[in-house]
C-alpha cells in the first residue's frame, strides 16, 4: 500500500503529468464556455423572434383567407425580415440530408394543394416544416368534429373554421416567414385558371370528389402542369400496402381504377403519379334511412358531393399525405428517388421470365437461361426502376441482351419495351447505336448492380 501511494505521488508530480491536466483541463472549460455563450445567444434570438411576432399587426398575424384574385396573387401575404440563422437551425436536419442548396431550391419552391382534409393537410404541414416556404391551400370545407380523427392540426377550438385558416394559424405557430394563401374556393375547371396560376413547382389533389379530381387532373396533365394525386385513403388499414406509381400502373384500388378509366376516355392514359393503396376495402357503407333515400342529397355538403360518410382510420391518410411530400420534398431539392411500381407483379415477372427464354431460344439455341423469376424482377424492379432504359416507358416491358457478344446475366440485362427490345437483337453495338443519355444510364446502373453484388 505504501508503495502505491509513492508510486501515486510520484506519478501526479510528474511536470508532464501536470501539463497534460493543465491542457486537458483548459479545453473542457473552453469548450463549455463557449457552448453556453452559443445557447445563450440562440435563447436570445428566439426570445427576439417571439417578441417580433406578438407585436405584429393583427393582420399580419393572421392573414384573412379570400378568393384568389390573379392581380393580387403575388401578395396574399406579406413577408416579413426573420432572422436567418434561426430558420437554417430549425431546418438544420433536412440540410443535414438535402444539402444547402437542396434546401435552398426547396425554400423557394411554390406548392399548390387543392384539399386541405385528411392527406391535404398532412402534406402541407411536412412540406411547410421541411423548408418548403409558399403554399397555397383551396379548399371549401370547414373543419368537423368527426375530422380531428385524421386532420393534421385542427383542434376543438378550429371546429367551424375553414380548414385552409386552421392550416395557416397552425403554420404561424412554427414556420411565421412561410407566405400561406389560404382559398376558401370549391376548385372547378372554369377556375383552375386563375386559382392553379403563378408557375407552381407541384400541385398536390387531395380532392375527394370524383368529378372535381378528374377536372383538375386533366387540366393539369394538358397544361403541362406537375401534380401529385392522392387516390382512396378511405376504409384501409394497412400501412404497407401504401404504393406510389404512374396512374396506368394502378391495382386494386377502386378509386384509382375509376380515375384511370375516365381519364383514359378523356386521351389520359399515364404521365400521373399517384400514391394509392392495395389493401381490398372490407368495410362497407352504412345503408342511409331508407325513409330518407329520396332526399339523401340533404346529407350532402355540396350537390353532387358524397352523402354518407366512408369509414376512415386517420393514419391511413397521414400516411398519403407524408408520402406525397416526401416526393415534392425529394424532387424539387434535386434528391432523386424513383418510387418502385407495385410489388403484386408474379404473372408479370412469370411472363417476362418466359419471354426472355424464348428469345434467347430462338436466337442463340439455349435451352435454360440463368435468370429465374426472382432475378427478373430483380432486374425489372431494382435495377432499372420498372422503366425502359431507351424510352423511360412502363409499357409491354420486355428483358433483352445488352450487347449481343455478352452471355446473358444480372449485368448484361436490360428493360425496354416488346417492341424495343424486337429492334435490339439486331443492333450489333449499342454503345454506338444509342443516345449518350441511354449509355450512360445502362452503365450507371450496371455499376449499381455490381457494388451491390460483391455484399452478396
Amino acid at each position: 500500500m505504501h508503495s502505491f501511494v509513492s508510486y501515486f505521488s510520484s506519478f501526479i508530480s510528474n511536470i508532464k503529468v501536470q501539463f497534460a491536466f493543465t491542457a486537458f483541463s483548459a479545453t473542457v472549460a473552453t469548450a463549455i464556455a463557449i457552448f453556453s455563450y452559443q445557447s445563450i445567444q440562440r435563447q436570445a434570438r428566439t426570445r427576439a423572434l417571439k417578441k417580433e411576432l406578438s407585436s405584429l399587426p393583427p393582420s399580419q398575424k393572421l392573414h384573412q383567407p379570400r378568393k384568389l384574385n390573379v392581380e393580387q396573387s403575388g401578395a396574399v401575404t406579406e413577408q416579413n425580415q426573420f432572422d436567418e440563422t434561426l430558420i437554417k437551425e430549425q431546418l438544420a436536419r433536412n440540410i443535414a440530408f438535402l444539402g444547402e442548396k437542396g434546401v435552398a431550391r426547396l425554400r423557394k419552391s411554390f406548392i399548390i394543394i387543392v384539399g386541405a382534409g385528411g392527406v391535404g393537410s398532412w402534406a402541407a404541414l411536412m412540406l411547410v416544416r421541411s423548408g418548403a416556404e409558399h403554399i397555397r391551400l383551396i379548399d371549401f370545407d370547414q373543419v368537423t368534429l368527426s375530422s380531428l380523427n385524421r386532420h393534421a392540426v385542427a383542434t376543438h377550438s378550429d371546429v367551424g373554421v375553414p380548414k385552409v385558416v386552421a392550416l395557416q394559424k397552425n403554420f404561424r405557430e412554427f414556420a411565421p416567414w412561410v407566405k400561406v394563401e389560404p382559398i376558401i374556393e370549391l376548385f372547378t375547371k372554369e377556375s383552375a385558371p386563375h386559382l392553379l396560376s403563378g408557375n407552381p413547382d407541384f400541385i398536390v389533389d387531395a380532392i375527394d370528389n370524383i368529378d372535381t379530381k378528374i377536372d383538375l387532373l386533366k387540366y393539369c396533365h394538358d397544361n403541362k402542369l406537375p401534380i401529385l394525386s392522392s387516390m382512396g385513403a378511405g376504409a384501409k388499414a394497412d400501412p404497407s400496402r401504401v404504393q406510389m406509381s404512374d396512374i396506368s400502373l394502378t391495382i386494386e384500388d377502386p378509386l384509382a381504377r375509376a380515375v384511370r378509366r375516365r381519364l383514359k376516355k378523356l386521351g389520359v392514359e399515364s404521365g400521373i403519379m399517384v400514391v394509392y393503396s392495395t389493401e381490398k376495402p372490407n368495410i362497407k357503407l352504412l345503408p342511409l334511412d331508407e325513409s330518407r333515400i329520396q332526399s339523401a342529397g340533404e346529407y350532402a355538403t355540396l350537390p353532387d358531393f358524397r352523402s354518407r360518410i366512408l369509414p376512415v382510420l386517420g393514419t391511413i391518410p397521414a400516411i398519403f399525405g407524408m408520402a406525397i411530400a416526401t416526393y415534392i420534398i425529394t424532387s424539387v431539392s434535386g434528391y432523386h428517388v424513383e418510387p418502385l411500381a407495385n410489388k403484386n407483379r408474379e404473372p408479370l415477372y412469370n411472363r417476362m421470365h418466359r419471354d426472355l427464354l424464348n428469345r434467347e431460344r430462338r436466337k442463340y439455341g439455349v435451352t435454360s437461361i440463368p435468370l429465374d423469376v426472382h432475378d427478373v424482377g430483380y432486374v425489372y424492379d431494382e435495377i432499372f426502376r420498372s422503366k425502359s432504359v431507351v424510352s423511360g416507358s412502363w409499357e409491354k416491358p420486355s428483358l433483352v441482351r445488352w450487347k449481343n457478344n455478352a452471355p446473358l446475366s444480372l449485368q448484361n440485362c436490360v428493360i425496354m419495351t416488346k417492341s424495343e427490345a424486337d429492334a435490339h437483337e439486331s443492333i450489333d453495338d449499342p454503345e454506338i447505336y444509342y443516345s449518350s443519355e441511354v449509355v450512360k444510364l445502362v452503365h450507371t446502373r450496371f455499376q449499381e448492380e455490381k457494388e451491390i453484388a460483391s455484399f452478396r
